[in-house]
Protein backbone atom coordinates (compact mmCIF):
# COMPACT_ATOMS: atom_id res chain seq x y z
CA UNK A 1 0.00 0.00 0.00
CA UNK A 2 1.26 3.70 -0.99
CA UNK A 3 1.19 6.03 1.66
CA UNK A 4 -0.45 10.07 0.18
CA UNK A 5 3.03 11.25 -0.54
CA UNK A 6 4.27 7.82 -2.22
CA UNK A 7 0.96 8.41 -4.69
CA UNK A 8 1.35 12.57 -5.29
CA UNK A 9 5.16 11.58 -6.23
CA UNK A 10 3.94 9.13 -8.20
CA UNK A 11 1.81 11.22 -10.21
CA UNK A 12 3.92 14.65 -10.18
CA UNK A 13 3.63 14.68 -14.37
CA UNK A 14 -0.37 14.75 -14.04
CA UNK A 15 -0.45 17.80 -11.71
CA UNK A 16 -1.83 21.13 -13.01
CA UNK A 17 -4.28 24.05 -12.24
CA UNK A 18 -7.08 25.88 -14.07
CA UNK A 19 -6.78 29.47 -15.61
CA UNK A 20 -8.79 31.02 -12.71
CA UNK A 21 -6.32 28.72 -10.17
CA UNK A 22 -3.32 30.20 -11.41
CA UNK A 23 -4.32 33.82 -10.54
CA UNK A 24 -6.10 32.65 -7.15
CA UNK A 25 -2.54 30.46 -6.35
CA UNK A 26 -0.44 33.39 -7.10
CA UNK A 27 -2.91 35.92 -5.25
CA UNK A 28 -3.04 33.57 -1.96
CA UNK A 29 0.80 32.73 -2.05
CA UNK A 30 1.77 36.92 -3.11
CA UNK A 31 3.91 34.91 -5.82
CA UNK A 32 5.08 37.81 -8.72
CA UNK A 33 6.20 36.30 -11.70
CA UNK A 34 6.79 32.44 -10.10
CA UNK A 35 5.02 29.78 -11.70
CA UNK A 36 2.18 28.96 -9.17
CA UNK A 37 2.36 25.54 -10.31
CA UNK A 38 5.43 24.83 -10.26
CA UNK A 39 5.94 26.55 -6.58
CA UNK A 40 3.58 24.10 -5.24
CA UNK A 41 5.17 21.35 -7.21
CA UNK A 42 8.33 21.87 -5.44
CA UNK A 43 6.46 22.26 -1.75
CA UNK A 44 5.00 19.27 -2.32
CA UNK A 45 8.05 17.22 -3.08
CA UNK A 46 9.81 18.84 -0.19
CA UNK A 47 10.94 15.99 2.18
CA UNK A 48 9.37 18.20 4.92
CA UNK A 49 5.94 18.81 3.55
CA UNK A 50 2.97 16.23 5.34
CA UNK A 51 0.83 15.12 2.87
CA UNK A 52 -2.79 13.49 3.96
CA UNK A 53 -6.08 12.59 2.01
CA UNK A 54 -9.65 13.89 3.43
CA UNK A 55 -12.07 12.51 0.82
CA UNK A 56 -11.49 13.32 -2.90
CA UNK A 57 -8.39 15.93 -1.75
CA UNK A 58 -5.21 15.70 -0.66
CA UNK A 59 -3.97 18.35 1.55
CA UNK A 60 -0.24 19.18 1.45
CA UNK A 61 1.04 21.32 4.14
CA UNK A 62 4.87 22.65 4.68
CA UNK A 63 5.91 25.73 6.99
CA UNK A 64 2.89 28.05 6.96
CA UNK A 65 1.11 26.87 3.38
CA UNK A 66 -1.55 24.51 2.32
CA UNK A 67 -1.88 23.27 -0.58
CA UNK A 68 -5.05 21.41 -1.61
CA UNK A 69 -5.20 18.88 -4.80
CA UNK A 70 -8.08 16.56 -6.12
CA UNK A 71 -6.92 13.48 -6.08
CA UNK A 72 -9.17 12.49 -9.35
CA UNK A 73 -8.30 15.09 -11.67
CA UNK A 74 -4.62 16.52 -10.15
CA UNK A 75 -5.58 19.77 -10.39
CA UNK A 76 -4.56 22.16 -7.40
CA UNK A 77 -7.33 23.59 -6.33
CA UNK A 78 -6.25 26.20 -4.08
CA UNK A 79 -3.10 27.18 -2.10
CA UNK A 80 -2.93 29.38 1.52
CA UNK A 81 -0.87 30.85 3.85
CA UNK A 82 -2.11 29.76 7.25
CA UNK A 83 -2.52 31.96 10.27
Amino acid sequence: MRTEKEEICRRMDEIHTTAMGYGRIRKNLGLCGADPVAHCKNIIMDSRCMIHRKGKNWYCEMDNVRITVNTHSCTIITAHILK
